[in-house]
C-alpha cells in the first residue's frame, strides 16, 4: 500500500514495540478498507481507535519533550490516524474529533500549493477558513469525549493550517478593492489555460479566446500599470501585472507544446491524469459510489508524487530538472487532485454508509419535490401518489422510529429521519395547495 513518506531518523529500541503494534493496527485497517462485501460498523473501528490512542500515549511517554522527532513510527502513526479519520466519516461520525485528522492533512497540502502557486481567489481562502472554523467547534465540543493526546495532535495541525491561511491572506493584502476583479479574472484565465493544457485533445480556438481576453486586459495598461474595474490605477500592481505576464508566457508555452508534456515526464503525467479523472468521476457520483476510505489511496498517490520533488521541481531518472511547461503542468494536476479530495471530504454526509442508500433516495425525492414546487405544484393531489408511495415504503423500513440494518442501528439516524420528515412536509404542502386550488375552482 502507499504509505506516508519515510523518515530518515532511526527508530530507537524503546519505540520499536510501539511501531510493531501500529503496523498491526494499520494492517487491520487496510483489510477493513479493502473489504467491500459489507459496510463498516462502529464496533469494527472503535477498538482499533483505542489501540492507536494507547500507542500515542506510550509514544509521548517515551519521547517526553522530544515529541517533534520524526521517524517511521510517525509515518505509520499518520497512516493509522488518516485511515481512522476516514473510517469515522464512513460510519457517519463526521462531527467528532477523530474525523478531522484527514481534513487537516488535505488543507495543509492545499495551503502549501496555494502559497507556491501565488495565485488564487480570496474566496478560496474563505472556504478553507470556514472549514477550519467548523473543525474548531467540533474540537471544543469533543474536549471531554476523546483522548487529550489525539486532541492535542489535531489542535496543533489546525493551528498550522490557520497560520498558513493567514500568510495567504497577507499575500493578497496589497490588493486594493478596485483591483480585485482584474486579479480574479486573471486567476480564472490562468486556471483555464492550465485545464486546456491537460485536455485529451488540444483545441487551438479555446486557447485563442483566452489569449484575446488577456490582450484586452493588457490593452488598458498605461506606464506599466493596469487599471482596476473602476478605471483606477490602485494598489495591487505588484500582484496583478506579474500575473498578467505569467498568463501570457504560459499561453505561449502551451501553444508551442500543443498540450504535449516532455516525454521524460510522461509517466508521472499519466499517473496524475488518471488520479484526476478518477476523482472527478467520484465528485459526480460520490453520493452513490464513494466510501471515504477510498480517498486514502488517492491522497497517498498524490503525496508520493508531490514529495518526490526537490526544491519545488521534478527531476527525470538521470537527475535533470523539468522545464517550466512540464513543471507547471504537473503541479496543476497535483493541486487539482488535492482540491478534488477536499471537495469530496466536505461533501461527506454524517450518515453511516449502511444508511446512505436510504439517505440518497430521500435526497432524490426532496430534489423532485422542490422541482415540482418550482414549476407551480400539482393540479391534482393524485399526482403526488408516486412520491407518497415511496415515502411510505421508506418510512415502513423503520423499527421503533429507527432504521435497522440487520440487528445494527447505524449512525446518522437523526439526519435520515430529519430528511424523511422534510420530504413529508413538502408533500403535505403540495397536496394542501392542490386541494385548496380544487376547492376554489
Amino acid at each position: 500500500m502507499a504509505e506516508s513518506p519515510m523518515y530518515s531518523a532511526p527508530v530507537p529500541a524503546a519505540e520499536k514495540p510501539i511501531l510493531d503494534k501500529l503496523v498491526l493496527v494499520r494492517d487491520k485497517l487496510t483489510l477493513l478498507k479493502s473489504d467491500k462485501s459489507t459496510y463498516v460498523k462502529s464496533q469494527d473501528i472503535l477498538p482499533l481507535y483505542d489501540d492507536v490512542v494507547e500507542q500515542v500515549h506510550q509514544l509521548n511517554d517515551v519521547r517526553g519533550p522530544d515529541h517533534l522527532v520524526q521517524n517511521r513510527v510517525d509515518s505509520v502513526l499518520d497512516d493509522c490516524l488518516q485511515l481512522l479519520s476516514l473510517f469515522f466519516m464512513a460510519i457517519g461520525r463526521n462531527n467528532e474529533a477523530p474525523a478531522l485528522y484527514s481534513m487537516t492533512s488535505n488543507i495543509t497540502r492545499l495551503c502549501d500549493h496555494l502559497k507556491e502557486a501565488a495565485f488564487y481567489y480570496p474566496r478560496d481562502l474563505d472556504s478553507l477558513d470556514n472549514t477550519l472554523s467548523n473543525m474548531r467547534r467540533t474540537l471544543n465540543k469533543d474536549a471531554d469525549k476523546h483522548s487529550p493526546y489525539l486532541l492535542t495532535r489535531i489542535t496543533y495541525r489546525i493551528e498550522l493550517c490557520e497560520t498558513m491561511l493567514k500568510e495567504l491572506r497577507d499575500f493578497l493584502s496589497t490588493l486594493s478593492p478596485p483591483m480585485v476583479p482584474t486579479w480574479e479574472k486573471l486567476v480564472s484565465i490562468l486556471r483555464a489555460i492550465a485545464a486546456l493544457n491537460t485536455r485529451s485533445k488540444y483545441v487551438q480556438n479555446d486557447l485563442d479566446e483566452l489569449r484575446n481576453q488577456l490582450l484586452e486586459i493588457k490593452s488598458h495598461m498605461q506606464d506599466g500599470k493596469l487599471p482596476g474595474e473602476e478605471g483606477q490605477f490602485a494598489d495591487g500592481q505588484n500582484l496583478v501585472v506579474p500575473l498578467l505576464e505569467r498568463c501570457l508566457r504560459f499561453i505561449q508555452m502551451v501553444e508551442e507544446r500543443e498540450g504535449k508534456i516532455d516525454p521524460r515526464f510522461q509517466e508521472t503525467y499519466d499517473k496524475l491524469i488518471d488520479i484526476r479523472n478518477h476523482l472527478e468521476r467520484l465528485t459526480m457520483t460520490q453520493a452513490w459510489s464513494l466510501r471515504e476510505t477510498d480517498l486514502f489511496m488517492w491522497q497517498r498517490k498524490l503525496d508520493r508524487i508531490d514529495d518526490s520533488r526537490r526544491d519545488g521541481n521534478f527531476f527525470d531518472a538521470e537527475g535533470h530538472p523539468a522545464d517550466l511547461h512540464a513543471q507547471r503542468t504537473l503541479l496543476y494536476l497535483i493541486r487539482k487532485g488535492y482540491a478534488l479530495i477536499y471537495q469530496l471530504l466536505i461533501a461527506s454526509e454524517p450518515v453511516s454508509e449502511a444508511l446512505l442508500p436510504i439517505y440518497n433516495q430521500l435526497l432524490t425525492l426532496r430534489k423532485c419535490l422542490i422541482e415540482v414546487k418550482k414549476n407551480g405544484g400539482v393540479s391534482n393531489p393524485r399526482e403526488l401518489y408516486p412520491y407518497s408511495m415511496k415515502l411510505n415504503s421508506i418510512d415502513n423500513m423503520r423499527v421503533d422510529g429507527k432504521f435497522q440494518i440487520g440487528k445494527d442501528i447505524p449512525e446518522g439516524q437523526g439526519a435520515v429521519n430529519d430528511l424523511l420528515a422534510e420530504c413529508y412536509d413538502m408533500a403535505y404542502d403540495l397536496r394542501t395547495e392542490a386541494e385548496e386550488a380544487q376547492d376554489d375552482d
